[in-house]
């Protein structure tokens, strides 16, 4: 038997591991909405145990992991085909496979996270002239020069800006807005009452350290325009549109009741260049 990998992560990577899981997951359905067959891989390799996640998280909160992935694949496919080589930086990429989905052979993808999750990320992946690992926390502006801008950039968040409070999130837009003009983001927020529910349902009934709770909620994504005047908001829409289909009744209530309270939502912005 091959022997299991160690992780030594901090407690807020640590939930990096979540959807890894829920992908995992889904990739093992008779009729997955997502085959990922990466994360079913590196799930089994891992020296973790996953059995708290199996038995406490809710399908609903699986799903979500699933469809966020969706959401950003399609995204970043419809930013390509207007920017064919298009530089895409995945902030807090964890274990993230959207490369091995999106890749068009043209695009540059740079995967930024903490130094020990892109440690842990260089048993599983190898960078190379179109892959490139940035090695640092995504406020270190130390990161801003490596990104090659000339054809376009989309910066993807995939449960990323929610760990942190809103001043922080506010600061790092801004400079953003400085230092790539005509730039899109494409990241995922949860309401107030999102917040609330992920910190119960999910980290703590998942096993991962309550230190690593959500802080920042927002009920709409129209106030980020209030930040900065160049910050133009695209699109937000709730988190399972276009996913309920399929499901029973019952599942089909869960998923409509989370839309409606707006518990967890895709948002699209547009820095003006």
């Amino acid at each position: 038997m091959m022997d299991k990998i160690e992780m030594k992560l901090g407690k807020k990577q640590e939930t990096l591991l979540l959807p890894l899981w829920g992908r995992a997951v889904e990739s093992k359905k008779d009729k997955p909405r997502l085959i990922d067959t990466k994360a079913i891989e590196i799930v089994d390799s891992l020296d973790y145990d996953f059995s708290l996640m199996s038995k406490n998280i809710s399908w609903v909160s699986q799903l979500a992991w699933v469809a966020r992935s969706i959401h950003v694949d399609r995204t970043i496919r419809n930013f390509i085909a207007n920017h064919p080589s298009a530089s895409i930086v995945n902030i807090g990429c964890g274990l993230d496979t959207t490369f091995e989905r999106i890749d068009t052979g043209r695009i540059i993808c740079y995967d930024l996270d903490l130094p020990d999750v892109i440690e842990l990320r260089k048993k599983y992946f190898r960078e190379g002239e179109r892959r490139k690992f940035i090695s640092c926390s995504f406020f270190d502006t130390s990161w801003y020069h490596q990104i090659d801008t000339q054809g376009g950039v989309l910066l993807i968040a995939a449960g990323v800006f929610y760990y942190f409070e809103e001043k922080q999130i506010i600061d790092f837009f801004i400079r953003v807005a400085d230092e790539y003009p005509g730039s899109e983001l494409f990241f995922d927020v949860a309401s107030p009452l999102g917040v609330k529910v992920a910190n119960k349902k999910v980290i703590q009934n998942g096993g991962i350290d309550e230190t690593a709770i959500l802080r920042w909620g927002i009920k709409t994504a129209k106030t980020i325009e209030s930040w900065d005047k160049r910050i133009k908001l695209i699109e937000e829409y709730p988190m399972f549109k276009g996913f309920k289909k399929g499901y029973s009744f019952k599942m089909k209530y869960g998923l409509w009741m989370s839309d409606l309270l707006e518990i967890m939502s895709m948002v699209h912005l547009k820095i003006a260049a």
